[in-house]
């Protein structure tokens, strides 16, 4: 019989479990203490920014872009989650917004507001309300605590035992599981996340661009320039961990009107 994992966290003695998600209520498994995610995803952004320099805004128009658009995201974020008594979920937030050279179509934003967009994606952006969307979109992923969800379920999966924050920190496996997790160094079609965490970002973040003043409805013409950058080589949604691209145009249709209930143009 398959032993289950139990997370000790020195000091704490509590077993992290089951959250919710803002806006949908979805519950959650998360046995990773959020200081210990943040910690993990410092690390890891460090390391990364130490091997992939970043555009500085000074010199590259599109470098502040990204930095103008993740300060009027993370304005939203901070305010919908203090409206809704979840401020102090965020409170620890360090924001960071940087764009690195790199042909890749990918972005992601790590547990704490580390957020990294890469140049290949801006061509398919193509102006600041599309990148607004995908950068909603990624911190959604933060805010909704995906990665912990997708990082608690493979050290379970995988039956690893960790007797405190530390030793997560530092084991090998973890670590590989952290980085899967926040798909860092892959393409955006091919997301770590599942179908139903992909979904639920497109929600999230469908709601944090309208608060931030972007309108919502220039999602659906980025996701189907998204389908038809990816080329007609994708697998049936039930062979793969990522919604159709019909399916996702048609639930930001179906969300439109809650989202743009959210939406003052600024």
């Amino acid at each position: 019989m398959k032993k289950v994992a139990l997370f000790l966290f020195a000091g704490a003695g509590l077993i992290y479990a089951c959250t919710r998600v803002p806006i949908t209520g979805r519950s959650q498994l998360n046995l990773i203490p959020e200081s210990t995610m943040q910690s993990m995803a410092l690390q890891e952004y460090q390391t990364f920014l130490s091997q992939n320099k970043a555009v500085s805004p000074s010199v590259s128009k599109d470098a502040e872009m990204v930095r103008r658009v993740g300060g009027r995201i993370a304005q939203a974020v901070t305010t919908y989650m203090t409206q809704n008594n979840l401020g102090n979920e965020v409170a620890s937030y360090k924001w960071e917004f940087n764009l690195v050279n790199d042909k890749q179509v990918n972005a992601w934003c790590m547990p704490g507001g580390k957020v990294v967009v890469y140049t290949g994606l801006l061509p398919v952006t193509q102006n600041e309300t599309a990148l607004a969307c995908v950068m909603g979109h990624e911190i959604a992923h933060a805010i909704a605590r995906h990665g912990n969800e997708r990082m608690s379920q493979g050290l379970v999966a995988q039956g690893i035992q960790v007797a405190g924050a530390v030793a997560l920190n530092k084991n090998p496996q973890a670590q590989n599981i952290f980085m899967q997790a926040f798909n860092v160094g892959g393409p955006l079609g091919l997301m770590a996340y599942g179908r139903q965490n992909e979904l639920e970002a497109d929600h999230l973040g469908l709601i944090f661009m309208a608060m931030a003043g972007y309108n919502p409805q220039e999602a659906v013409p980025f996701w189907t320039r998204m389908a038809n950058a990816g080329g007609g080589n994708k697998p049936p949604e039930l062979l793969s961990t990522h919604p159709s691209d019909d399916r996702r145009i048609a639930q930001l249709q179906k969300l439109m009107p809650e989202a743009m209930k959210y939406y003052r143009a600024k």
